[in-house]
């Protein structure tokens, strides 16, 4: 059972399934699964937005009966992308200025990406973002979509569609701590990143 403290996961590893780009019903059975089992799985995938991306290094987890969810009161115009097949995507807006990037799982939970290690298209990450350091081009959902060019244009479409692409990942060690950034239900336990990173949003404590 995971602890409100951050964590190694038991000496236990996440693991994507399957060989390759997932798509088709390979998306559909790695998504229609848990948040939490999804959002660790997906720790060390590969991510590219019209080719650039890289690893992703850091999730979060949300449910319908969780208040801190933008599907906890149900579906509305803003939030209908939720609600689609396993492997959707989920794009929405913070504080007016920010695009988050978010996937489905069951309809109506999702993981959020939080942070990713650049590897594809890094300049133009670099330009997007207005800095050079690798460590700051995805380190945190926002400065992500940045990098990436993701805004509202690209929402409510599968992964396995243009301009997405994602690849599984061998297993890698992961650590679990409290979500960041939001007052309700905050001490539930459902961020996750891989250990040892050095491309997270916030270290884990």
């Amino acid at each position: 059972m995971l602890s409100a403290s951050a964590m190694t996961d038991g000496g236990t590893t996440s693991g994507a399934i399957g060989v390759g780009a997932l798509a088709g019903e390979g998306l559909r059975a790695f998504f229609e699964r848990d948040a939490i089992a999804v959002s660790r799985d997906l720790l060390g995938c590969h991510l590219t937005v019209n080719g650039v991306g890289g690893r992703i290094t850091e999730t979060e987890a949300y449910y319908p009966d969780d208040e801190a969810s933008h599907s906890f009161r149900g579906p509305t115009k803003r939030n209908g992308a939720m609600y689609g097949k396993p492997g959707n995507v989920y794009i929405y807006r913070i504080y007016g200025m920010y695009w988050c990037l978010n996937f489905v799982c069951h309809p109506g939970s999702a993981a959020l990406i939080r942070a990713l290690e650049p590897e594809t298209g890094i300049p133009a990450m670099m330009e997007r973002r207005g800095t050079d350091m690798l460590t700051a081009l995805c380190s945190g959902p926002g400065k992500l979509c940045q990098a990436l060019g993701i805004d509202i244009a690209i929402n409510d479409r599968l992964l396995d569609r243009p301009p997405y692409a994602i690849t599984p990942s061998a297993p890698v060690p992961t650590v679990s701590g409290k979500r960041i950034g939001i007052t309700k239900n905050a001490e539930a336990p459902w961020r996750f990143g891989i250990q040892g990173s050095r491309y997270l949003s916030k270290p884990f404590r």
